[in-house]
């Protein structure tokens, strides 16, 4: 029933006044104002005229059932107006009021009301607490901001009100069309995903752009997203990513998954983009809007300074772009007609007294290099440039080569008419090359993505049933967390190579264990309720005989029963040590809005005071995992240093793979750490060498 608030043929305020100053006022004058050509009723039981239209007593009494109700009325007579909406058979009602959940636990009783009354009556309601709706094609302006901006193929959502009015005024200056502005306060039903699912079908809608504070159905807004981001560009600004939002919690996973971290995990997972500011999020709109993909990855900078363009290598080399490898008939086409001092290499120099002349043969011949997938253009206003008639130079190379073309114009008023041509022509500027490189990365990003092909998890064969005895056992035993040995046996079942070794309840079985897998081997101390064992001297390394083994064995204990004496102790684990590898961690913590979230990164100062992690929802492919290990910092320690042997990385990504499948088939797991994980040089595989498994709900 979206369709009813984007192209309503009637519309009906609640809650329209005389009084010019009121909120259901300034809705109605603005519906009016608009252009909206459908029927329009204002419904006040005080008034018989209200803006010059004929004013109803209530929603009963109106001709006809309007399309859509928008309701401006204090938030205690909201209840019943919903309900006689619903009554009446309205199918969709925008609540401009507010008073519900942000004003606290009265208020959000009262939105549930409101909420529940919308349900059962089959009605669909945006907000409360909203600024409203804007459809600029269909010539509404359902909201009480002023401005209308100019029709387009950007829909916009946001969460903020405030935030919207701002960023609608700042669209309308720059020039960029909307083809929807939804403002959703509280999201009492119609939310971000509900939005996606109608866009991403809409040919109208060209890019989708989103601020959002928080997500109410983690699984259902990535799949929401997705079904946009696969169609078309969507860009994502969240707020409130701070570290100081991290759960607290045991496993190093919690503790480093902050929403920060699931929030991206949760949009790369989409395929969305995600801003870095409002500024960014306004700057990719403006040139997603506009501009076909990137042809490759390669771009050209043509410019008339030297300084901003090594400003711009610089950003894209930081941004991972490359600069294109400009062929040998563009170097020899540039040479003939640009000036001896001018550089005809990449970035293409045109020189300061570069006439527009000079910059079409530049932006012609580059635009037509197979190489060049974007092109950059700067200018800088000397006393000889005519800005206007390079704007006019780079929109026409775009348009007959079809390339994707950006423009960085420094400077003030000497280019604001430049600017205006460059607008007119759906080339976006930006003030700084490095804003420009940014938006150009962006873009470059997505065509690499939407070019790679489709990943799916795979499925393995595992053994559920040991998993779901560790579990259940725990659960009898009223224990948060399943018993070592269990947890190595979780992770056998799915395939997850376990040092050999076993429990021992005393020395002479810890003996016997160790001579039959053989030395050097690690003695832990075993118990349910000792989780860090290293902090208490749990663990011995390193242990080569009987001797070593005797010591070890006493040390571990007298460590355990004076550190922890209510710790419960059933022994010592006696386990194969492996040695020769480098050390990861491979966790997993479950995120209350997005379900489970992967970690991975190296062992040590690496996790402990670098935080050199990656994260990814799950459940992941192979593809995406490789991506989890290259991506970290340390990736080059993995591929070998200081004359070690590279890593088996293979046996990482196939690690991960197994944990995250382990996590879908048993929901119920709340966290896990593997660390560390002794990844063995190439060929030779990666042991789970300490392992520990949370449960909950």
């Amino acid at each position: 029933m979206l369709d009813r608030v984007f192209a309503p043929k009637s519309v009906a305020v609640v809650g329209a006044s005389r009084d010019e100053r009121a909120v259901g006022r300034m809705v109605l004058e603005n519906i009016i104002g608009g252009g909206f050509e459908g029927r329009i009723y204002p419904v006040n039981p005080k008034a018989d005229v209200v803006a010059g239209l004929p004013c109803h007593p209530s929603v009963s009494d109106l001709p006809e059932t309007p399309d859509l109700c928008i309701v401006a009325v204090p938030a205690a007579a909201v209840p019943s107006v919903v309900d006689e909406c619903a009554r009446r058979g309205v199918p969709a009602i925008i609540i401009i009021s507010a008073g519900f959940k942000e004003i606290g636990p009265d208020g959000a009783r009262l939105e549930r009301v409101v909420a529940e009354a919308a349900r059962s009556g089959g009605v669909r309601l945006i907000g409360p607490n909203c600024l409203g709706v804007i459809v600029p094609s269909a010539r509404l302006n359902a909201s009480f901001a002023r401005t209308m901006p100019p029709a387009g193929n950007v829909a916009f959502v946001s969460q903020s009100g405030a935030l919207g009015t701002a960023l609608l005024d700042q669209a309308a200056s720059l020039g960029l069309g909307l083809s929807h502005f939804v403002s959703l306060g509280n999201k009492a039903d119609v939310d971000e995903a509900d939005l996606f699912f109608a866009w991403a079908a809409d040919p109208a809608v060209g890019v989708v752009v989103a601020y959002v504070e928080s997500v109410r159905d983690g699984p259902r807004f990535v799949e929401a997203a997705r079904a946009v981001a696969e169609a078309k560009p969507l860009i994502v600004l969240k707020s409130g990513l701070s570290d100081a939002g991290a759960r607290a919690v045991s496993s190093h996973t919690g503790s480093l998954a902050g929403s920060k971290h699931v929030y991206a995990a949760a949009l790369r997972k989409a395929g969305a983009i995600q801003a870095a500011s409002a500024q960014e999020m306004i700057d990719l709109a403006r040139a997603f809007s506009s501009q076909p993909p990137p042809r490759s990855r390669g771009i050209c900078i043509v410019t008339n300074a030297g300084g901003p363009a090594i400003l711009a290598t610089d950003a894209a080399e930081r941004a991972g772009l490359d600069l294109a490898a400009l062929s040998e008939p563009t170097v020899r086409a540039l040479r003939d007609a640009l000036p001896a001092a001018a550089s005809v290499y990449n970035p293409v120099d045109v020189l300061g007294d570069a006439p527009p002349e000079r910059y079409a043969a530049a932006l012609e011949t580059v635009a037509a290099d197979p190489a060049v997938g974007a092109i950059l253009a700067i200018l800088t206003p000397q006393a000889m440039t005519d800005a206007c008639g390079v704007a006019s130079e780079v929109v026409a190379a775009a348009r007959k080569h079809k390339v994707t073309a950006i423009a960085s114009f420094m400077g003030g008023e000497s280019v604001g008419e430049a600017i205006r041509v460059l607008d007119s022509g759906r080339i976006p500027s930006y003030p700084f090359p490095e804003r420009a490189i940014a938006v150009l990365a962006s873009m470059v990003a997505r065509s690499t993505r939407r070019s790679a092909a489709k990943s799916t998890p795979p499925s393995f064969a595992s053994d559920r049933a040991t998993v779901r005895a560790a579990i259940d056992h725990a659960r009898a035993a009223r224990r948060r967390f399943i018993t070592e040995t269990s947890a190595s046996r979780v992770l056998a079942a799915y395939g997850i190579a376990v040092p050999e070794g076993g429990v021992a309840s005393d020395l002479d079985e810890a003996l016997s264990i160790a001579r039959r897998i053989g030395y050097p081997v690690v003695a832990k101390v075993a118990s349910p309720d000792i989780l860090h064992k290293s902090d208490i001297g749990g663990i011995a390394t390193g242990i080569a005989s009987d001797e070593d083994l005797r010591r070890a064995y006493e040390r571990v204990l007298s460590n355990a029963r004076a550190r922890m004496p209510e710790a419960r102790v059933w022994g010592v684990t006696v386990q194969r040590q492996i040695a020769d590898g480098a050390e990861a961690i491979i966790g997993l913590s479950r995120d209350p809005v997005f379900g489970h979230v992967l970690m991975f990164g190296l062992g040590g100062i690496f996790v402990e005071v670098l935080r050199d992690v990656s994260f990814r929802l799950c459940p992941v492919s192979f593809e995406d995992a490789r991506e989890m290990v290259a991506e970290i910092r340390g990736y080059p320690l993995l591929h070998g240093a200081r004359g070690r042997a590279p890593s088996d990385v293979d046996a990482i990504v196939d690690a991960i793979v197994r944990v995250s499948a382990l996590a879908q088939d048993f929901p119920e797991i709340s966290e896990l750490d593997v660390n560390p994980l002794i990844v063995l040089p190439k060929g030779h595989g990666a042991f789970a060498a300490d392992v520990r498994i949370g449960i909950g709900e």
